[in-house]
């Protein structure tokens, strides 16, 4: 994933930036960066490898020494950002978040009409943002080139642009991502979260539709580029990437994991003796799940947040799990002799819920239940980097649908797979219990995870769940 934070203002912002960004930190620990904007110095820019060393401490040097009336920041699980490009459209830093999945046929298009270059990462890929840059040059304006960006990238793309003069915000085309405004006496941001802003002194302003662009000053904000009436946003930012105190849409993300735990216990049959979640996204489920069903909840694990970084960053799986193992600290009085229920944000591989659940029993639990927050996923994400899975036979279910069906799965059977009312969904769950051992398994239905989130469903990206556009 990733976020982004800006700001334009009539005074010296660099620490709005600086904190601004930093409250994306949840969003990735890869790559951060920020770039500021003063009309003596010109632009300066600094960016730093933040996994072993959290942003704050990477950047405290830096914003000591920066200074500007307009600035941009970002926190990326992948590539180094913002890149700061000059161009025949003058110069100009940007920053992106998404996925693109026709890398080379973009390339080639931009080689088509130039003589252009991409520094290659390690693994031989390109950074995304840079090819985006190189897209946008293609045309006549800031403007024009975003749009073009917008119509001809496979995937998903929001991006934040920054000249000296102004800010320019784009919302991806179908609004899988969010961008919100911000707004207080001296100026504007713009944000990935909108949390992120508040305790800064800025209001809520107003979030931006599908597609939508805006040009932000210290005076105004101006729409560019109308809103597109098809929104598709990721129902995972409530799920799972959301903090949560984000609000997209208008519905907030702690509400929502309320919402979905009442409706995970209004349909369950286990009396266990105790509910929890897996820190930190089941958390609030898990309330949710405790608050309707009135059994008790517990953390019979507490999570170790002053040093560990999220585990799903490091690039080897091996390494994921171990840190997902040890950062979680078990309170054994909680689980000797319990039956516990556990909710976690989703089943991905499965290999840390097998593992946590054989430590409970090995700990003496008597029972775990499992109960994901989300339906099975049976499609890795096309659009924002949920998983970097290089394949969908990383996914549990498409392991054991192989195992059933073989390797050629039609459309079909993966929609039938996808039906919790159908036999082979049911025999699904069952084999994907009987291999974590968990003692009973259910999944969030798909229609009672939409009406946990309460939009239109038409609204919402569910592409990983059932493979719908």
């Amino acid at each position: 994933m990733g976020g982004f934070f800006g700001v334009a203002s009539k005074d010296n912002c660099v620490f709005d930036v600086f904190y601004g960004t930093d409250y994306h930190s949840h969003l990735g620990t890869r790559r951060a960066g920020m770039v500021m904007y003063d009309k003596d110095k010109g632009f300066d820019r600094a960016i730093h490898n933040i996994e072993n060393s959290p942003f704050r401490t990477k950047f405290a040097d830096d914003v000591n020494s920066m200074s500007g009336t307009i600035g941009i920041g970002c926190i990326s699980d992948y590539e180094a950002q913002p890149l700061l490009i000059r161009s025949k459209l003058g110069t100009y830093a940007i920053t992106t978040v998404g996925k693109i999945n026709n890398t080379e046929e973009l390339m080639e298009k931009v080689f088509e009409k130039s003589h252009l270059h991409f520094f290659e990462m390690s693994g031989g890929e390109v950074n995304a943002t840079e090819l985006v840059a190189a897209i946008i040059n293609q045309k006549d304006s800031l403007l024009e080139g975003m749009l073009y960006a917008q119509e001809i990238i496979d995937g998903s793309m929001t991006m934040l642009v920054m000249t000296k003069e102004a800010l320019f915000a784009a919302r991806d085309r179908f609004g899988r991502t969010p961008v919100a405004i911000g707004c207080r006496d001296n100026g504007y941001c713009a944000a990935f979260e909108s949390f992120s802003y508040l305790n800064l002194g800025f209001s809520d302003y107003r979030e931006l539709g599908p597609g939508e662009i805006v040009r932000i000053d210290c005076e105004d904000v101006q729409t560019i580029a109308a809103p597109r009436k098809q929104m598709k946003i990721c129902t995972f930012l409530w799920i799972y990437y959301g903090y949560p105190s984000s609000v997209y849409e208008g519905v907030g993300v702690e509400q929502m994991r309320y919402n979905c735990g009442r409706m995970l216990a209004s349909r369950d049959d286990a009396s266990p003796d105790l509910v929890a979640g897996v820190p930190d996204s089941g958390t609030a489920h898990a309330i949710g799940y405790s608050n309707y069903s009135k059994i008790p909840f517990a953390r019979p694990f507490i999570k170790y947040t002053p040093t560990w970084p999220r585990s799903f960053m490091p690039p080897n799986q091996s390494m994921r799990n171990r840190i997902a193992r040890m950062k979680l600290l078990p309170v054994q009085s909680l689980i000797n002799g319990k039956s516990l229920l556990l909710i976690d944000d989703s089943i991905v591989r499965g290999t840390q819920m097998r593992e946590t659940t054989e430590y409970l029993f090995n700990s003496g639990a008597k029972e775990v239940h499992i109960r994901p927050a989300c339906p099975p996923l049976l499609f890795g994400c096309k659009y924002l980097n949920f998983s970097r899975s290089n394949s969908e036979m990383d996914l549990i279910t498409r392991r054991v649908i192989a195992e059933r069906e073989g390797d050629n799965v039609s459309q079909k059977t993966l929609d039938d797979y996808a039906d919790p009312e159908s036999a082979n969904y049911c025999e699904m769950v069952e084999q994907i219990r009987k291999q974590l051992k968990f003692t009973s398994l259910r999944y969030h239905r798909l229609d009672d995870m939409l009406a946990s989130v309460g939009l239109d469903p038409c609204s919402l990206c569910t592409y990983c769940w059932n493979g719908k556009e």
